[in-house]
């Protein structure tokens, strides 16, 4: 029996949404219908602001007191909309649950992941808290957790990105949910980690029989998850069909925006986004020699070695791509050669200086020359400020021009990253995380820095935003000649970008040459294995790949 013969578990007619405002009342979902059938993966994907998360957060009740909610969603023989809140409350985790999209802010920091494991288990089963201690490791050790028995009391800074996901998976079936709704597991999660996760979901839904809503804007992981997919653009439903029609044949116009938006390993660069060879310069801007970082272990724990005798060289005019997974030292490197993060030895050069002895009036001579676009452009702009004056603050610090040259220089930087000139004037909430990241990108370039780190920028941007913040990048750096460490785990955005690639695991460099010989003909092993660990918009090759995967971890 086909997924489309079972009966829906469920039943989704006619779903609105609406938002008080001090004006109108805003639509965020208008009128969206859709069934669900058990063991099925829907993928509802679209942009941020199409609707995609509010119309499944309506379903549970996680939803402000200002949004009015209309329609139908028939869980069996309950009807959640309208649904009290004391009946929705034994509906979440037991019935759906729901796997957020960011878990470190999802966790409670000051408790241990196994008593919050052990809190979601015993709200819905009337059990002791030593059996709910023993199910939250058992949890762990299904999800892949390592040393469950030990980890279960840890606290989530304890644990890496990926760790911290699997938790909220665990949470999540704790209690065998019929339906799980995972709004974008992934974004934030290195190609090999999310591809673990991605395998753990799919087992979990053969093993549980669980029905997935995989909310996302990853089209890679659609192919490589999704029985369906519906297309979400502007609250309206556009375009529903099996993974293979949509990806075979979208018949909506956004639709086929949405898949040419995809980077992916291979596809042909633009001209726009080559940096002629000539251009290149001979010169180094930055080199790191020797160098290591390490971070002391917790009460007498052995130190951990973060950073291992790395030498690296950025030569002028080139964008050089820092590559590896969560935990690998990338960030923690990239952060070293702005002075940062201290090093436990070796040398950091930046424009003829080194920073790890410079001081005073030197260090902050060679700081003005220096750049540093941060991962979250929502935790690093400072939300009392206007745009204008987080876009102008590194001017200040440095001195640079009267109040009204900064003023004009903000306005000339928010022309050159193409957003409006208004936005001078508007704080950082007011806009969306793509135009919150091209802020940071003009903040980082208002001293006019010869040297520029770019720590993951586009991570958790919709796929045709992260396109355009991606093409204003390349623009800006052919325009300006600064020499950038761009620190990623995203492949497919290296492709479209770097010069060459440097490789990072377990501290190391383990690779370095220039992009087509570090994609198309990698040396080690493990680079190897980044490769194949991204997933493609395709949904019969990548259903290949998975079926290699699975093959793989059988063996």
């Amino acid at each position: 029996m086909t997924l489309l013969d079972q009966t829906p578990i469920l039943r989704v007619d006619n779903l609105s949404v609406s938002f008080r405002t001090d004006g109108a009342p805003v639509g965020a979902v208008k009128g969206i219908s859709y069934d669900l059938v058990p063991g099925e993966v829907l993928a509802i994907v679209g942009e941020s602001g199409s609707g995609k998360t509010v119309g499944s957060r309506a379903m549970i009740g996680l939803l402000p007191d200002t949004a009015a909610v209309t329609g139908r969603a028939e869980l069996g023989a309950d009807q959640l909309i309208g649904m009290k809140q004391g009946a929705l409350r034994r509906v979440r985790g037991d019935k759906i649950a729901m796997i957020f999209q960011e878990p470190s802010t999802a966790l409670d920091p000051v408790r241990t992941v196994g008593w919050q494991i052990c809190e979601a288990i015993q709200v819905h089963r009337k059990v002791t808290k030593k059996e709910a201690m023993a199910r939250a490791v058992e949890l762990l050790e299904l999800v892949g957790i390592p040393d469950p028995a030990e980890r279960v009391h840890f606290y989530p800074h304890q644990l890496s990105g990926g760790q911290k996901q699997r938790v909220m998976i665990a949470m999540a079936i704790s209690c065998d949910p019929e339906i799980i709704i995972a709004d974008e597991p992934t974004t934030a999660l290195d190609v090999t980690v999310q591809a673990q996760i991605l395998d753990l979901l799919h087992d979990l839904k053969d093993r549980l029989g669980t029905a997935i809503i995989l909310i996302t804007h990853n089209m890679g992981v659609v192919a490589d998850m999704a029985d369906r997919v519906a297309v979400m653009y502007q609250g309206e439903l556009v375009e529903t069909g099996t993974v293979n029609q949509i990806f075979t044949d979208p018949q909506h116009s956004y639709t086929r925006h949405l898949l040419g938006s995809v980077p992916y390993l291979g596809r042909p660069r633009p001209e726009s986004m080559n940096t002629p060879a000539e251009r290149i310069g001979k010169d180094v801007v930055m080199s790191v020699n020797q160098v290591c970082v390490d971070f002391p272990g917790r009460w007498g724990a052995e130190p951990t070695h973060a950073v291992k005798d790395v030498c690296l060289q950025v030569h002028s005019h080139e964008i050089l791509a820092l590559v590896g997974e969560s935990g690998s030292g990338k960030t923690t490197l990239g952060r070293c050669t702005v002075g940062l993060q201290q090093v436990s030895s070796g040398e950091v050069n930046v424009l003829g200086v080194n920073i790890v002895t410079a001081q005073g009036k030197v260090l902050r001579d060679v700081r003005r020359r220096i750049g540093f676009v941060f991962q979250d452009p929502a935790a690093s702009l400072n939300p009392r400020m206007t745009v204008g004056d987080c876009i102008a603050e590194p001017m200040l610090i440095h001195r640079i021009g009267t109040k009204e040259e900064r003023k004009a220089r903000a306005k000339e930087l928010l022309d050159a990253v193409e957003l409006p000139a208004e936005f001078i004037s508007r704080y950082p909430h007011e806009l969306s995380g793509g135009q919150r990241q091209r802020v940071s990108l003009a903040r980082a370039l208002s001293t006019s820095p010869e040297f520029l780190v770019a720590d993951e920028p586009t991570s958790a941007l919709d796929v045709s935003v992260q396109a355009r913040v991606l093409e204003v990048f390349v623009r800006l750096q052919h325009a300006m000649g600064f020499a950038c460490l761009f620190v990623t785990h995203d492949l497919a955005v290296v492709d479209l970008l770097a010069d060459r690639i440097a490789v990072m695991h377990h501290g190391e460099l383990v690779e370095l040459g220039t992009r087509d010989q570090v994609l198309r003909n990698p040396q080690q092993d493990y680079t190897a294995e980044l490769i194949a660990a991204v997933p493609l918009p395709d949904a019969v090759e990548q259903g290949k790949r998975r079926a290699i995967r699975r093959a793989g971890r059988a063996e």
